[in-house]
C-alpha cells in the first residue's frame, strides 16, 4: 500500500468502513525459489517506522483542498493531502477519501483500544463533477519512503483489522465498497520474435494483491438478503477468487509473502491473533520427534514437514509466539 492502487474502477462508495492497522509493509517477491513454509501474518519483528494504531489524540487528517484526480482529467492539485503523523498521504492518481477522521474504537476491537479511523466517500472522480460511472479514491501508507524496499527472503507480511458496520448503514449497491491491499513487485521474462530469432528480456512488474470487500443488496433482485463476500486478488490468472461471507462487526485480515513470491491470505473474524495455526502444532509434536518439530513445513496443505526432524529455533519460535498471545492477548479469542 505505499503506492497508488491501479485496475479497480468499481471499489469506492459511502459505505462507512473503520479499520485499525498494526504492522504494514511492502512486499517484493522478485525472485522464485523452492517453496517455503507460509508466515502467519502478525508474528516475527514489528517494524515500528510504519504501521499506524490510531491512539494519538492528535492525530488528524490535512485535506490540503480538492481531491486529486489524474487519472481521469491529468489534474494532481497540489499539495495533496496528508495525516499528521506523516504515515499517510493521498493518491495523486485518484485523490482521497471525502471523509477520514480519527474515531472512538467501536465495540468489539482490541481491548483497551481508544482510536479506530473511519474512512468515507460519496463523491470520488472529478470534484464537482458527477461522470456516472464508478470509481475509486485512494489512501495509501507510507512504507517505501521510511524503510525501503523488502526482500521476500524476510517473509514480510502485514495485518488489517476491519470494523464493518450493519448492513442497513451500506450504500443500497450490489458491488465492491473496500478495498485492502499491498504494492508488489515481481520479475517477467518476455520474449520477442525478430525474423529467424527470438530475444528474451526480463523487468520488473508492480501488481496489488489484496482483499476486497463486495456488498449484495437485497434491493438488487439477485440475493434474498444483504450481505457482503469477502474477494481475494488473485489466483495464478489474476482474478478474482470468492472467499469468506462476511458479517457486520470486526475482522482481522492479513497476508504474508514467501521467498517463493507466493502471497498468502488469511481472514478471520474478530480481532484475534491466528492462534490456530499456532497450537495446531500439538498434533505434530509426535509425528517425527517427541515433544519437538520439524525445521520446515510447506506452505500448501496437508503442511507436509520438511528438513530435520528437529529445530530448536522452530521450537523456540513457536513458544514465543505463544508467550506473546498470553501475555498481551489474553482477552482475545
Amino acid at each position: 500500500m505505499d503506492s497508488e492502487t491501479k485496475e479497480q474502477n468499481d471499489m469506492k462508495s459511502p459505505a462507512l468502513s473503520l479499520f485499525r492497522a498494526t504492522c504494514f509493509v511492502v512486499a517484493l517477491p522478485i525472485f522464485f525459489v523452492d517453496v517455503q513454509a507460509q508466515v502467519v501474518p502478525g508474528t516475527g519483528m514489528k517494524l515500528e517506522q510504519v504501521g499506524d494504531d490510531f491512539e494519538d489524540e492528535k492525530w488528524e487528517w490535512v485535506p490540503n483542498g480538492n481531491k486529486a484526480s489524474k487519472e481521469q482529467d491529468e489534474q494532481v492539485r497540489a499539495p495533496t493531502g496528508f495525516s499528521s503523523n506523516q504515515r499517510w498521504f493521498e493518491s495523486p492518481k485518484r485523490g482521497m477519501p471525502d471523509h477520514i477522521v480519527r474515531v472512538e474504537t467501536p465495540a468489539g476491537g482490541i481491548p483497551g483500544s481508544k482510536g479506530a479511523l473511519k474512512i468515507q466517500t460519496l463523491n470520488s472522480g472529478v470534484p464537482g463533477q458527477n461522470s456516472g460511472q464508478m470509481e475509486q479514491d485512494d489512501l495509501v501508507m507510507s512504507c517505501s519512503s521510511r524503510i525501503g524496499a523488502i526482500s521476500v527472503s524476510r517473509n514480510p507480511s502485514c495485518t488489517c483489522r476491519i470494523y464493518l458496520p450493519p448492513f442497513e448503514k451500506w450504500e443500497d449497491r450490489s458491488g465492491t465498497h473496500f478495498g485492502y491491499r499491498i504494492d508488489t513487485k515481481t520479475t517477467v521474462t518476455e520474449s520477442q520474435k525478430k525474423l529467424l530469432f527470438s530475444k528474451t528480456s526480463k523487468k520488473q512488474e508492480e501488481y496489488w494483491p489484496g482483499y476486497f470487500i463486495e456488498f449484495h443488496s437485497s434491493h438488487d433482485g439477485r440475493f434474498p438478503a444483504d450481505e457482503a463476500m469477502l474477494l481475494i486478488r488473485g489466483d495464478n490468472l489474476g482474478h478474482e477468487v470468492k472467499s469468506l461471507k462476511l458479517s457486520p462487526g470486526w475482522w482481522t485480515l492479513g497476508m504474508s509473502v514467501s521467498s517463493d513470491g507466493k502471497v498468502h491470505f488469511y481472514g478471520k473474524q474478530g480481532v484475534s491473533k491466528v492462534r490456530r495455526l499456532i497450537f495446531g502444532f500439538e498434533d505434530v509434536m509426535s509425528e517425527h520427534g517427541i515433544s519437538t518439530i520439524s525445521e520446515i513445513y510447506d506452505g500448501d496443505p496437508p503442511h507436509t514437514a520438511r528438513g530435520a526432524i528437529s529445530q530448536a529455533c522452530s521450537v523456540g519460535e513457536v513458544l514465543r509466539i505463544i508467550d506473546i498471545l498470553d501475555r498481551k492477548y489474553t482477552d482475545i479469542n
